[in-house]
C-alpha cells in the first residue's frame, strides 16, 4: 500500500470528525484525521487519495470560524464536504451561506435529483437523512449543481464534476442516514480505495507501534471492567511479557454486581493474571457529599491515579519505567473536547487534567485509542476474547457513580412544558400531560455540549407514535430541555430531594442494575440492545425516601448516534414490577431521545 493510499479526513472540529473515519475504515479504506490549520495542497497529494471536509460547530461566516487552506479544493484530488465542511466549500468557492432562520436537528428526507458522485445509484430516491445544522448554503458556487434537496434545505447535496468537489448538508456517517454507507462507499470508489484495508491491519500495525513506543519500558494497565480496557489490555499482553505488564483492576464500589469475579475469570481463561485493588472506601469518602457531575468525573479520574501510584510505591516499581496503560477509545476524547476546535460533551475520566499532563509527558499508552466500540469488538475477536465478553454492553469506566444523580435541592417545584410549546404554536402536547423536571442531564446538540432539563410526558392509550413525536420536537422548540423521558408505573414523582452518593443509594442501583440485565437475557432481547445505562434520579413524592429509576435502551452501530430501544409493552410491565419491588425505588420512567440531542449517559 503507497503511502497515499488513504482518505485525510479534514477535522472542523466536529464530534463526527473521527466517526467519518471510523466509518471509512469499516467500508474497507484506511482514514486519518488531517489538520487543517497545517494541510497544504502538497501534503494532501502525497498523504491522500481524497479528503473529507468534516462537519463542526461553528459558522463559516463568523470571525475566527476554523477554516482549511482553499488551495486544497484545486489540488486534484476528490473532496466531500459534510455539513460544515460543504458550506466552508461553498464559500471558499464563491458561493453564499446564511443563517436558515431555524434548526434542524435529527430526520429529515432526502430527494435526489441526480445519481452522480456520492448519490450514484440513487435516481429519483427518497431516503431518510441525518441533519444537524443552524446554517444553509442560500447560493451555490459557480460550476456546481444541485443534486439533492429536502423540505427544508434547497442545497442539500451539490456537485462540481469538473472539479470532482461533492458537498452535502446532511451527515452520512451517522447510522440514521438510510443510505449513508453507500454515500460513503461511493466515495471510497471515487479515490479509488475500494476494498484497500482491513481491521487486521491495524492490528499488525497497531502491534509494531506500541513495541517501538513503549521500547523497554513497562506497563501499568487500570481495567475497568469494559470491553475497551480488558481488549486494550489484551493486545498488551501479546507484545509483553508477563513481568513488563500490570493489570490493576480498582473495584470503586460502583461496579456491576459480580463485575471483578466476571472479568478476572475471562482473562485468566486467556493466561492474564489481573490483580484487584479495594478501593471502596476510599470513593466512598472522596465522593461523598458531591453533586456536580463534572466534579464527580474530575474526582474519579484522579483517584484512579492516586491508587495507581501508591500501588507502584507499594510494589516498589520505578514510575519512570511504568507507562499508564489506558482503555481509551476516540469518542472518550471527541465528547471531551479532545479535537482541536471541538467542544466539550463531557469530562470522560480518561482524560481529567492530572491525566492530560502525562499523556503530554509521554507516559501513557493507549492501543485502541483510534477506534469505536464496534471496531473493538472486532479486534477482540482477532485477540480471540470470549464472544460473551466482547458482546458485553459498553459500561463506563466510572461505573455506576455516573448513573446515580444527587441533588443538594429540596421540593424544588415542576413546571409545565405545554405553555413552552404553545408560544411556538406546537400543537403537540395537546390533551397530553408534560412537565419539565428540575433536574439536568448532559446533551449534544449542533456538536456542543448541553445540560439542561428532560421533560416528562404522560402517556395516553395509543399515545405511543406520538410521544417519540414529542422527544424528537421538543428539544428543537424548548432550548431548556434536551430529554423527553415517559412515564412508565408506580408513583407520580412530586418533588426532587435533597440525595448524596450514599451507600444504600448505590446499591439500589446496583440491584436494579443486576434486574434489568438478567431480564435481557432472560428474554433473549441483550443482543438486540447497543447499551443500556438504568439510571437513578431523586425523583420522589413529597417527605418519602425514595429514587425512580430512568430505563435508557438504546440502539446504536458507534455511540455517535443512538435511537431509542422499544421495549415490548408487555414485557416493560414485567421488568417494572420486578424494579418496583426493590426496597426505595418508587417510580419507573423511560428515556425517549435520540443522541443527538441527549447523550447516552446521563451524567
Amino acid at each position: 500500500m503507497s503511502d497515499n493510499r488513504k482518505i485525510g479526513v479534514v477535522d472542523f472540529g466536529g464530534q463526527y470528525a473521527h466517526l467519518i473515519a471510523s466509518r471509512i475504515r469499516r467500508l474497507g479504506a484506511l482514514a486519518q484525521i488531517a489538520d487543517p490549520e497545517t494541510l497544504t495542497p502538497s501534503e494532501a497529494r502525497a498523504q491522500y487519495s481524497g479528503l473529507i471536509y468534516s462537519g463542526g460547530p461553528s459558522s463559516v461566516y463568523e470571525p475566527g470560524a476554523p477554516a482549511s487552506d482553499p488551495a486544497l479544493l484545486s489540488a486534484g484530488l476528490p473532496v466531500l464536504g459534510i455539513c460544515y465542511g460543504h458550506q466552508l466549500m461553498m464559500q471558499q468557492l464563491g458561493g453564499e451561506v446564511r443563517n436558515s432562520g431555524h434548526h434542524e436537528f435529527g430526520r429529515a428526507i432526502l430527494k435526489v435529483k441526480s445519481d452522480v458522485s456520492v448519490l450514484r445509484g440513487e435516481n429519483n430516491s427518497v431516503s431518510a437523512v441525518w441533519m444537524s445544522h443552524g446554517d444553509e448554503v442560500t447560493r451555490m458556487a459557480p460550476g456546481f449543481v444541485g443534486i439533492a434537496h429536502t423540505d427544508d434545505c434547497e442545497n442539500a447535496a451539490v456537485f462540481n464534476a469538473e472539479k470532482n468537489l461533492t458537498g452535502i448538508q446532511f451527515h452520512p456517517e451517522v447510522q440514521h442516514t438510510e443510505h449513508g454507507d453507500q454515500y460513503l462507499l461511493n466515495f471510497i470508489r471515487m479515490c479509488g480505495l475500494e476494498n484497500s484495508y482491513r481491521i487486521g491491519d491495524f492490528l499488525s500495525k497497531e502491534k509494531e507501534a506500541l513495541a517501538r513506543s513503549i521500547g523497554d519500558r513497562s506497563v501499568f494497565f487500570l481495567l475497568s471492567g469494559g470491553v475497551d480496557s480488558t481488549v486494550a489490555f489484551t493486545l498488551l499482553s501479546e507484545i509483553l511479557p508477563a513481568d513488563r505488564l500490570y493489570g490493576l483492576f480498582i473495584d470503586t464500589g460502583f461496579m456491576r454486581k459480580d463485575e471483578g469475579i466476571e472479568v478476572g475469570t475471562a482473562l485468566r481463561a486467556h493466561g492474564i493474571q489481573l490483580n484487584i485493588e479495594d478501593a471502596r472506601k476510599r470513593y466512598a469518602t472522596s465522593l461523598a457529599g458531591v453533586v456536580d457531575p463534572e466534579k464527580k468525573r474530575r474526582i474519579i479520574g484522579d483517584l484512579f491515579l492516586e491508587i495507581q501510584a501508591d500501588c507502584v510505591r507499594r510494589l516498589n516499581l520505578d514510575p519512570e519505567h511504568w507507562l499508564l496503560g489506558q482503555g481509551t477509545i476516540y469518542p472518550d476524547t471527541i465528547e471531551s473536547g479532545g479535537t482541536k476546535k471541538s467542544h466539550l460533551i463531557k469530562t470522560h475520566h480518561n482524560r481529567v487534567p492530572a491525566i492530560q499532563r502525562l499523556i503530554e509527558e509521554g507516559k501513557v499508552v493507549e492501543p485502541i485509542r483510534d477506534l469505536y466500540k464496534d471496531e473493538v469488538r472486532e479486534l477482540g475477536r482477532l485477540l480471540r476474547l470470549p464472544e460473551k465478553l466482547v458482546d458485553r454492553h459498553p459500561f463506563p469506566g466510572p461505573g455506576l457513580a455516573i448513573r446515580l444523580l444527587c441533588s443538594d435541592a429540596d421540593n424544588a417545584d415542576f413546571r409545565s412544558a405545554a405553555a413552552l410549546l404553545a408560544e411556538h404554536n406546537q400543537p403537540l402536547l395537546k390533551d397530553i400531560e408534560c412537565t419539565i423536571l428540575p433536574i439536568k442531564s448532559v446533551g449534544v446538540q449542533g456538536d456542543q455540549r448541553t445540560y439542561a432539563h428532560p421533560a416528562l410526558v404522560y402517556e395516553r392509550e395509543g399515545d405511543t407514535a406520538r410521544l417519540h413525536e414529542i422527544a424528537r420536537a421538543l428539544p428543537n422548540f424548548v432550548r431548556e430541555v434536551n430529554r423527553v423521558l415517559r412515564f412508565v408505573a408506580g408513583n407520580r414523582p412530586e418533588m426532587v430531594r435533597k440525595a448524596e452518593l450514599s451507600a444504600d443509594r448505590v446499591e439500589r442501583l446496583r440491584e436494579a442494575d443486576h434486574v434489568v440485565n438478567s431480564f435481557l437475557h432472560e428474554k433473549n432481547i441483550y443482543g438486540e440492545i447497543w447499551q443500556f445505562p438504568v439510571v437513578l434520579v431523586p425523583l420522589a413524592r413529597k417527605g418519602v425516601e425514595e429514587d425512580a429509576v430512568i430505563l435508557r435502551p438504546v440502539v446504536s452501530l458507534d455511540a455517535m448516534t443512538v435511537s431509542p430501544y422499544e421495549i415490548k409493552r408487555d414485557q416493560l410491565k414485567d421488568l417494572s414490577n420486578r424494579l418496583l419491588a426493590i426496597s426505595g425505588i418508587g417510580s419507573i420512567l423511560y428515556d425517549l431521545t435520540t443522541k443527538p440531542p441527549g447523550t447516552i449517559e446521563w451524567e
